[in-house]
C-alpha cells in the first residue's frame, strides 16, 4: 500500500491507449508502469514492485521468489497476459496465497489462423520460395513441371482423402481442424493427456457439426498419430509431461510428405531431431511458431537453415483485435483480485504448485 489507501500497481508494459485508461482513472489505485516498448529492465521491477497489491506482467517478465518476495506481503494478485505461464514460479506464489490471473481462450481464434497458415507454408514451399525472390534469384530460375511443388492440404479427385492429426486435442486444436473442413479433410486423429476419458460425445458432434466432408473422429495412440497424419499440429502444454514428445522416433514414424506444424510450445518439439528429418526427408516439412530456447534464434539456428522448415517468431496472438482482448483481460483479472472478486479468468495455482 502506498499513497494513503491507494493500492499499488506496478504494470511491466504499456497495454495500449484501449486498457490503460482501466488503470489510471480508477482513483483507489497508484499506477506505476514500464511505458517503453521493450523488456522492463529487472532492476526497473524490483525496485517498483516493493509494497505493491497487485503486478501485470507479460510472458517476457520472470516472476520468482526474488520478485515475490521484494513486493512483501502486500502483494496479493499477479495478472500476465499470456495464456502460458511458465515465466511466474507458481508453486512460490501458491506459498504466498497470491492470486494468479491469466488470458485463455482470448487467443483461440488467432492462433488457429495461424496454424492453418504455417501448415499452407510448410506444405508448399512459402519460406523457401518467398526467399528465392527476395534475394533476386527468381531470374536464374525457369520452369519446371515439378519446381517449388510440394504436397497439397486440401483434397482433389486424384486424392480424395486428408487426415489432419492433433497432438492435443483442446480448444486451439478444434478451432483449427473447424478451419480446415473447406479444404475437405476427411479424417481427423488426435491424442489428449491420458488422464482425461475418451469422448464420444465430443467425437460425435464434431462429425455431425462438420458432415457430410468429415468422415471420421478418432482418438488414437501416439504411434498412430504419427504415422497416419498427413498434417500434424502440435497443440498440447509444456511442461516436464510432453518435454520433446515429438523426438527422432516418432519423427521417423511419420509419412514422407506429411508436414508438421508447432504453433503452441518449442519444448515439445526436438529442434535437433526435427531438422534431421527435414535434412534426410523423413517428413515433408514443418512450419513452427514456436523454438526451444527462443528468442536467442538466429539465421545460424539449424532449423533457420532448413528451407523446408518455416519459422516465425511467436506470433501466434499477434493480430491488433486479440492483443488488445489478452491486455483487456489481463487488467480485469487484476482489478477482479485487487477487489477480491472472482477474477475472468484464474489459474488454480494449488492445484498446479
Amino acid at each position: 500500500m502506498s499513497l494513503g489507501s491507494r493500492q499499488k500497481v506496478v504494470v511491466c508494459r504499456d497495454l495500449g491507449p484501449e486498457v490503460m485508461p482501466l488503470l489510471y482513472e480508477r482513483k483507489d489505485l497508484e499506477v506505476v508502469a514500464w511505458l517503453e516498448d521493450r523488456k522492463v529492465e529487472r532492476s526497473w521491477l524490483l525496485d517498483n514492485v516493493v509494497g505493491a497489491a497487485g503486478l501485470l506482467v507479460v510472458l517476457t517478465d520472470k516472476v520468482d521468489a526474488e520478485v515475490l518476495d521484494k513486493a512483501g506481503p502486500s502483494l496479493r494478485v499477479v495478472s500476465t497476459m499470456s495464456v502460458g505461464y511458465e515465466h511466474v514460479d507458481v508453486a512460490a506464489v501458491a506459498q504466498r496465497n497470491i492470486r494468479l490471473g491469466y488470458t485463455p481462450d482470448v487467443l483461440t481464434d488467432a492462433v488457429a489462423d495461424l496454424a492453418v497458415m504455417l501448415a499452407l507454408m510448410a506444405g508448399r514451399n512459402g519460406g523457401s520460395t518467398a526467399a528465392l525472390v527476395q534475394e533476386g534469384r527468381w531470374p536464374n530460375f525457369s520452369w519446371a513441371p515439378f519446381g517449388f511443388c510440394g504436397p497439397q492440404l486440401s483434397t482433389t479427385p486424384i486424392s480424395p482423402t486428408r487426415t489432419v492429426g492433433f497432438l492435443g486435442f483442446g480448444r486451439i486444436a478444434q478451432a483449427t481442424l473447424k478451419r480446415l473442413i473447406p479444404f475437405g479433410i476427411t479424417h481427423c486423429i488426435y491424442t489428449s493427456s491420458p488422464s482425461s476419458a475418451p469422448s464420444t460425445a465430443l467425437e460425435d458432434a464434431l462429425l455431425q457439426e462438420h458432415k457430410p466432408t468429415l468422415q471420421s473422429v478418432r482418438r488414437v495412440d501416439l504411434d498412430t498419430l504419427a504415422r497416419e497424419s498427413d498434417v500434424l499440429f502440435v497443440l498440447a502444454p509444456g511442461g516436464a509431461g510432453t518435454y520433446h514428445i515429438v523426438d527422432e522416433a516418432f519423427l521417423r514414424k511419420m509419412k514422407r510428405m506429411s508436414v508438421l506444424v508447432n504453433p503452441s510450445r518449442g519444448t515439445l518439439v526436438d529442434s535437433e531431431a526435427l531438422t534431421r528429418a527435414l535434412r534426410e526427408g523423413w517428413i515433408w516439412g514443418a512450419g513452427v511458431d514456436v523454438v526451444e530456447g527462443e528468442p536467442h534464434v538466429d539465421r545460424e539456428h539449424p532449423l533457420v537453415k532448413e528451407p523446408r522448415c518455416v519459422v516465425v517468431p511467436h506470433i501466434g496472438s499477434a493480430t491488433f483485435e486479440t492483443r488488445v482482448g489478452m491486455a483487456t483481460l489481463a487488467a480485469k483479472n487484476l482489478l477482479a483480485g485487487l477487489a477480491g472478486e472472482q477474477m475472468p479468468a484464474e489459474l488454480d495455482v494449488k492445484a498446479r504448485s
